[in-house]
């Protein structure tokens, strides 16, 4: 039997546990937990951590069985990677293992006021101005500022680690620190790709940086030890699983980055999840955008290997607009329904959607922007409504590619393409509609999980997985080329421009609350 290695993909909206064949890159078996968010208030997005591990322990022990079922004996599994969401924010107590509150998930808009007071202290009021250290601009969207709020308003969290009690981390931390043992000796740490986007990492000394950690008055101490992203981090303390290493670990767009095999500079994807992720290989320099992109740490495979980096766009609502539209307004029964009334309509016929719920991320930043559909007539329906949000998925994707063949210099000529909405056909002949370029799809869409399990298969003491060029799987995939002429994509294009004009600077002041009505 060849070797397997295992991922752990922790999402937004769901935990899968997938077990691979180290040689054809195959999955063997998986399982899947959806995860519950929570909306204690307007903008608020939060988790529980307990029930996120509750969801990988159901999924690794679900697999394992699956594997008994078929004879394959689990002891074949050589190692395990865990890729995440990113920034989603968790602190807990190391005494007890408890978390102190509720992860606070990347999309959660409760530090707008924390941003404007961080931005206000900045020479020139700039958002910018920790970019030249972070690669990212003062925003909602990273750790540090969900960081701060939780420090400033949640008395649990600001006495523990007065108490020297406390340890901060994004997702993986959580997951790494748990099944290594926890209290008992839990290895409390992350990787680069993950601390990248934090904004209290250095990108060019690849390390917590003490100047970053003052701006945010964050104490260094409940940090978590940066690694590399594929190196042995520690074992496996229960579960059917135990003994196992755990030596992979990469953000969920890093981890679709080289789930993609996207090793070389130049080469870029698109992942289509909660969000839309763009990312392309930069090599090992940073590139700083000027055109609104992010400057990220994409991996480092290997305590002694360089770091390679990339241009990020990230967009905040893809696939949560087809949950919005099926759990908010009812206008679809399920997800899979919204590609049949699009198809019907064929067209949105002038209608727009800007799905700007959480503000506007790349390239414009803009957290006053408010979602809004525009172009209504007595002859719009809903099936043009399911097209218009396809096509604004697609719309915010070309955004953000024309912005990176600014900052590149060199234009794309085909985007692949991972993540759950890819499996919607007309969402992908639509890509290249407005792209103009072709996308190319895998017939695998488990690329974030791959990634993931490559570099721990490849970890130094683990070494069942080969990076080098030729020994990388063949994927086979699917190719679509676009089908309309040049103008009438443009035109459609800047119509959609129009749109995002009229969505922004909807919320111009504080929401008006009570001030101390944070902590509940």
């Amino acid at each position: 039997m060849d070797p397997l290695v295992a991922a752990i993909d922790q999402g937004t909206s769901s935990t899968r546990f997938l077990v691979f064949n180290a040689k054809t890159a195959e999955v063997i078996s998986q399982h899947q937990v959806e995860i519950n968010q929570s909306f204690p208030k307007e903008g608020w997005v939060e988790e529980d951590p307990k029930e996120i591990m509750q969801s990988v322990y159901e999924c690794m022990e679900r697999t394992c069985e699956k594997l008994c079922e078929r004879n394959i004996d689990v002891s074949n599994i050589k190692a395990v990677g865990v890729t995440n969401q990113r920034e989603t924010t968790l602190v807990w107590d190391k005494e007890t293992g408890e978390p102190l509150y509720n992860a606070i998930v990347w999309l959660d808009l409760r530090t707008q006021s924390t941003v404007e007071r961080l931005i206000n202290k900045a020479p020139e009021i700039n958002k910018n101005h920790l970019k030249h250290k972070t690669g990212l601009p003062i925003s909602t969207y990273f750790s540090a500022v969900k960081l701060r709020w939780l420090l400033d308003n949640v008395d649990e969290v600001a006495q523990a680690v007065m108490s020297e009690r406390a340890m901060f981390g994004t997702v993986d931390s959580w997951i790494i620190w748990c099944l290594t043992g926890g209290r008992n000796g839990g290895v409390h740490c992350t990787d680069v790709s993950n601390a990248s986007r934090t904004m209290l990492f250095n990108i060019h000394t690849m390390d917590w940086d003490p100047e970053l950690c003052r701006y945010f008055d964050v104490p260094m101490e409940i940090l978590p030890k940066v690694r590399s992203s594929s190196e042995i981090y520690g074992y496996m303390k229960s579960t059917s699983l135990a003994g196992v290493p755990i030596s992979g670990c990469l953000g969920d767009q890093s981890a679709a980055l080289v789930g993609q095999m996207c090793f070389k500079e130049g080469q870029a994807k698109n992942t289509y999840g909660t969000g839309c992720f763009l990312l392309r290989h930069t090599g090992t320099k940073p590139v700083m955008s000027d055109h609104g992109l992010l400057t990220t740490v994409a991996y480092k495979m290997g305590k002694d290997e360089p770091a390679c980096y990339a241009l990020e766009g990230s967009v905040a609502i893809a696939g949560a607009v087809v949950r919005w539209l099926k759990d908010n307004m009812g206008i679809v029964k399920s997800s899979s329904e919204i590609e049949t009334l699009a198809a019907a309509a064929g067209s949105s016929y002038g209608c727009y959607f800007v799905p700007a719920f959480s503000g506007l991320y790349a390239p414009y930043w803009e957290p006053s922007a408010r979602g809004i559909i525009c172009g209504l007539t007595q002859f719009t329906n809903r099936n043009h409504l399911a097209f218009a949000a396809l096509e604004a998925v697609c719309f915010q994707t070309r955004e953000i590619l024309d912005a990176m063949n600014q900052d590149s210099g060199v234009p794309l000529t085909q985007l692949k393409v991972d993540g759950g909405m890819t499996a919607n056909r007309l969402l992908m002949q639509l890509q290249a509609d407005i792209l103009c370029i072709p996308v190319v799809r895998p017939t695998m869409s488990e690329t974030t999980a791959l990634g993931a399990a490559m570099a721990a298969g490849a970890a130094e003491g683990v070494e069942v997985w080969n990076l080098s060029p030729d020994h990388l799987p063949h994927v086979t995939s699917e190719k679509y080329e676009p089908q309309i002429n040049l103008e009438e994509s443009e035109f459609r294009f800047a119509r959609w421009k129009k749109a995002v004009q009229k969505a922004m600077n909807w919320e111009t002041t504080e929401p008006c609350c009570n001030a101390n009505d944070h902590n509940q």
